[in-house]
């Protein structure tokens, strides 16, 4: 039985030749994204959830990761997982013949950013290539089937991930094993067999099953309990319990506490590994508030228990979301809205992990004043000055409402986002200090057309 918990990130060497070209990207892009990335302000994610022992996780696309897309996903997580570009489907989409370009490209970006790998997902009735799932085997040709995939790509990855969802989604509702290619063909005990042939190809992996449904207690979740129960006292090698926590809003399970805390006193591991809490659209302030509270419900659950290892949010971004391609009607999942700009989730996610605003200097002690520098028929350049008379601050954060359709296109020593007319502004790295009698300043540019009001600004 393997009970250490590594908690430190190390980066690890690039494998074949990645690291050059990966550190080319990165420049270029964070050259491009130089003055115009938007990110939440404050401490991120991923030292809030290192100074509590946890692990916070994305699961990403491979082919976006640059740009502000990459730039949060590098700088707020300290985990990643592949959406898709570990499923055997896309791993060996004709039989013998391999993809591994896109869960190359995430572990080589994972790398360069100090981040964990889960590896997403080895055993699993669904996103199986067309050769496997429509062809005729006999017990001993699928056993060797599924243990050559397992050994091909687990061995592929050895010592670089620090987890595997080994097998993938095995229980219906009531509990019962569900029928798939692996049960009808195998029995129960493949479960076992995908377990041991991971643990022999990557000894050092943490080894889960993975399931939805299962974050309170109830049928289902006491059918895996009891399953990981058995795999133990058979010494199979299960390290954790996955659970997937794709919500609804308003419905996080009262029990999911007491359901992590028994999956640990077995002497495992426990992860939210696919968090999500959609909402039926349009989204609106309080869905918003109501969802921010339900994250935060999950994120203390898990602060709450030692052994719940982390939680992996489904996509970061609602421009990312499979939701409403599934779900019709739902949507606005994730803690960052399509702009990129987080949303009350995200600063409930903060203050879960022990961060949260600082404290504000008293009314009046510090202000912000906005103004035009200069306009021109389809744009203007403004400027915000932050000035203190009888305090100081070490980070600020401006917001303010535009009422004629402004749009901002670009800003310098400030990092901003706008989410329709709602413009947030924080400090940049260099900047965020402003002494008892003095003074910062930030520029930018925006659009505007037919009139241009000075909008009430508040400094936060």
């Amino acid at each position: 039985m393997r009970t250490s918990r590594t908690r430190s990130f190390r980066i690890r060497p690039l494998r074949r030749g990645v690291a050059a070209l990966f550190a080319g990207v990165l420049t270029v892009a964070a050259l491009l994204a130089a003055g115009t990335t938007a990110h939440a302000a404050g401490t991120p994610l991923r030292d809030l959830a290192a100074a509590k022992g946890k692990v916070i996780g994305t699961a990403v696309t491979g082919s976006k990761l640059t740009g502000t897309y990459g730039d949060i996903a590098g700088g707020q997580f300290n985990s990643l997982t592949p959406g898709n570009a570990m499923k055997w489907g896309s791993v060996e989409p004709t039989r013998g013949s391999f993809n591994w370009a896109e869960a190359d490209q995430i572990v080589a970006f994972a790398q360069a950013h100090d981040q964990q790998v889960r590896g997403h997902t080895l055993v699993w009735h669904s996103q199986n290539p067309s050769w496997l799932t429509n062809g005729t085997w006999t017990t001993a040709e699928l056993s060797g089937l599924l243990q050559d995939h397992i050994t091909t790509e687990v061995t592929r990855y050895k010592g670089e991930l620090a987890a595997w969802d080994v097998v993938n989604e095995p229980f219906n509702e009531d509990g019962t094993y569900r029928s798939t290619l692996w049960y009808n063909g195998l029995g129960a005990d493949y479960i076992a067999q995908a377990l041991t042939w991971a643990h022999a190809a990557d000894p050092s992996a943490k080894l889960y099953i993975n399931d939805y449904n299962v974050e309170g207690v109830n049928a289902k979740s006491t059918a895996l309990y009891d399953l990981v129960k058995s795999l133990k006292a058979r010494g199979v090698p299960i390290d954790g319990v996955g659970l997937q926590a794709h919500l609804i809003l308003g419905q996080v399970p009262g029990t999911l506490q007491q359901n992590i805390q028994r999956f640990a006193d077995l002497g495992v591991d426990v992860a939210v590994t696919e968090l999500d809490i959609r909402m039926q659209l349009p989204s609106d302030s309080t869905k918003l508030a109501q969802q921010a509270a339900d994250y935060k419900a999950v994120f203390d659950a898990c602060v709450a228990v030692t052994r719940c290892y982390g939680v992996t949010v489904w996509g970061f971004t609602d421009s990312d979301s499979w939701i409403p391609d599934v779900f019709s009607g739902y949507g606005a999942a994730t803690p960052y809205d399509e702009n990129y700009a987080p949303k009350p989730a995200y600063d409930a996610i903060a203050a879960s992990l022990g961060g949260g605003t600082t404290t504000p200097p008293p009314t009046g002690a510090c202000t912000a004043t906005y103004s035009v520098q200069s306009q021109w028929n389809t744009g203007f350049t403004g400027q915000v000055r932050i000035a203190c008379s009888g305090a100081a601050l070490s980070s600020w954060k401006v917001n303010w409402t535009y009422g004629a359709g402004q749009r901002i296109t670009q800003a310098w020593n400030a990092t901003c986002t706008q989410s329709g007319a709602a413009v947030s502004c924080a400090n940049a790295s260099y900047n965020g200090s402003v002494p008892d009698g003095g003074s910062v300043t930030f520029g930018f540019n925006a659009s505007w057309s037919g009139s241009n009001p000075v909008p009430t600004v508040t400094l936060g």
